[in-house]
């Protein structure tokens, strides 16, 4: 199950829909989220969109498949949709998708971070639910969160409308003009400089208790960051906002649901969305598969890295390719398990979606340091999924499943911090990848006593697997290239290319490797689609909209 694609459908059965036939308003290369979400905003505006997708499923990161034994429903890459529930995609096709059969499922206990020594922390849904929790650890700590909340709501609009806006744009300079008016020059300036806190000084500077540092510290992974980089407090402070007011929400039946969702309502609004179809070429107008067939479109959306959309799909812009980096790999292991995992420890714990293993900040900060200088980390950040917390329909009656991330590992691996392993060449073989899921494996199993006596099945995807089971998986980063501050915001991808359009009139660029970043939100899409659904200076002058 590793790395090998499933048999791609027959050629003549996929192209038989006839999709080469006319000319598409826009041709979308690649379905994940961001493809598919501005797919279905523009088919919902009377946008004739097709959809080419390389692998033999919709969702690119989004896959929900039996892993391990049979009715056993892991979702194989992400998981977790608190992004796209909250984005702005999903409040314009939440009725059309609930039509075709999705169901979200929320919880009240969506997080928690468990520590050595057997203590846990929780983020949970209300104000002074995590007022109380904090003061738990450390008498203080519940006044800093509320400290934190009172500062955060009123200027939320500026704090989301820097993911939810196209920078290099109009709009983008409008939004520095309303937070100038707000706030100030001064209090604007102030503003500015917070989004480029680090977690750790944020953190350290706002709440007494470690423990609180090593709740809110793992989250910043989920974002591409690290603990000590610019703008990681910004991140921890949306994503702990965004958890307690919207929780952990996932689709009943396994991610996938959400990609089916989103393919059956563009097809019925008359799009076209094929698998099995590798576009080799992109151009003004349209573009060329790797059979030779062309497809004519008056915009081409790519759902892509940098390395491929400028490495493989434009003719002559290689040199972008080259200026781009990745960030740290991961590393996926799903259980299948013969009963639910009993966690030692603070009961709620077997009831909680996500729950981070960890020492805390330093254990955060010291196993990504490790990772970035090519080492296999000592005591890794364990991010345990447990879906049927909410969804029973994932496994068997009785049985159990665990989602394991590992988000701080190398690409080349240079040694192991634990003195351990020995890494050989320093690639991902089969066998380095079981012996670190070994790993992995013993250390949930000290705080899950019952882990290795129920394990029926563990199915582990090294770096390696991700990127040949996803060429977006680039060196099996899941979050589209390094988030350093000279690849984000106003600068993500690249300098020289920010923002959404591509050097080739007609041709644009969503996913993770542009702003606003990773995490299923769907929000490049939607950007995306909110340019191309603006009616031009010509339609506007004449009254008309364009189709």
């Amino acid at each position: 199950h590793r790395s090998r694609r499933a048999g791609l459908p027959d050629r003549d059965r996929v192209h038989g829909g006839g999709f080469l036939n006319g000319r598409y308003g826009a041709v979308v290369v690649g379905s994940g989220i961001n493809g598919l979400a501005c797919a279905a905003l523009l088919a919902k505006a009377g946008r004739n969109v097709c959809v080419l997708e390389r692998n033999d499923w919709f969702g690119g990161a989004i896959r929900t498949a039996e892993i391990t034994e049979p009715g056993f429903k892991h979702d194989v890459f992400s998981a977790w949709h608190p992004l796209w529930v909250g984005g702005p995609a999903h409040p314009q096709l939440a009725d059309d998708l609930a039509r075709h059969g999705l169901e979200y499922l929320n919880t009240d206990l969506p997080t928690a971070t468990h520590f050595p020594n057997g203590e846990s922390a929780f983020l949970l849904r209300t104000a002074d639910e995590n007022a109380a929790e904090l003061d738990r650890h450390h008498q203080g700590d519940g006044e800093a969160w509320r400290a934190m909340l009172g500062d955060f709501f009123p200027n939320a609009d500026l704090a989301f409308g820097i993911l939810g806006t196209e920078l290099w744009s109009r709009q983008g300079a409008g939004l520095g003009v309303k937070a100038v008016r707000r706030l100030g020059r001064q209090g604007a300036a102030e503003f500015a400089g917070k989004l480029l806190i680090s977690a750790r000084d944020w953190l350290e500077t706002t709440f007494g208790s470690e423990r609180a540092h090593g709740l809110l510290a793992p989250w910043v992974l989920h974002t591409g960051l690290g603990p000590d980089a610019a703008a990681s407090g910004y991140m921890a402070q949306v994503i702990a906002v965004a958890v307690q007011e919207g929780g952990m929400p996932i689709p009943r039946g396994g991610g996938q649901q959400l990609a089916d969702a989103l393919v059956a309502f563009i097809r019925e609004q008359g799009g076209t969305c094929e698998t099995g179809v590798d576009v080799e070429r992109v151009f003004e107008g349209g573009i060329r598969t790797a059979g030779g067939d062309t497809v004519s479109a008056d915009d081409v959306v790519c759902n892509v890295t940098p390395t491929q959309l400028y490495g493989r799909l434009l003719d002559g812009h290689e040199e972008k390719a080259t200026g781009f980096r990745y960030g740290r790999s991961e590393m996926q292991i799903h259980f299948a398990l013969s009963e639910p995992p009993r966690w030692e420890g603070d009961e709620r714990l077997g009831g909680t979606a996500v729950v981070h293993l960890t020492p805390g900040l330093d254990g955060v900060s010291r196993a990504v340091n490790e990772a970035d200088r090519g080492l296999l980390p000592a005591e890794a950040t364990v991010v345990v999924g447990q879906p049927l917390t909410m969804d029973d329909s994932r496994a068997p009656e009785g049985k159990g499943i665990l989602w394991i991330q590992l988000q701080e590992l190398p690409w080349r691996i240079k040694g192991d911090a634990a003195g351990e392993l020995d890494v050989g060449s320093g690639k991902w073989t089969d066998d380095l990848r079981e012996r670190y899921a070994d790993r992995i494996q013993s250390r949930l199993a000290r705080h899950i006593p019952n882990l290795e006596s129920s394990i029926l099945a563990r199915t582990a995807l090294s770096p390696a697997d991700l990127q040949a089971a996803n060429i977006n998986l680039h060196h099996g980063d899941p979050y589209g290239g390094s988030l350093a501050l000279d690849q984000n915001f106003l600068w993500r991808p690249l300098g020289s290319q920010p923002g959404h359009r591509t050097p080739v009139p007609g041709v644009w660029h969503v996913g993770a490797s542009t702003h606003p970043g990773p995490g299923l939100g769907g929000g490049s899409g939607a950007l995306v689609a909110q340019q191309l659904l603006k009616p031009s200076l010509a339609e506007r002058a004449r009254g008309l909209v364009r189709r």
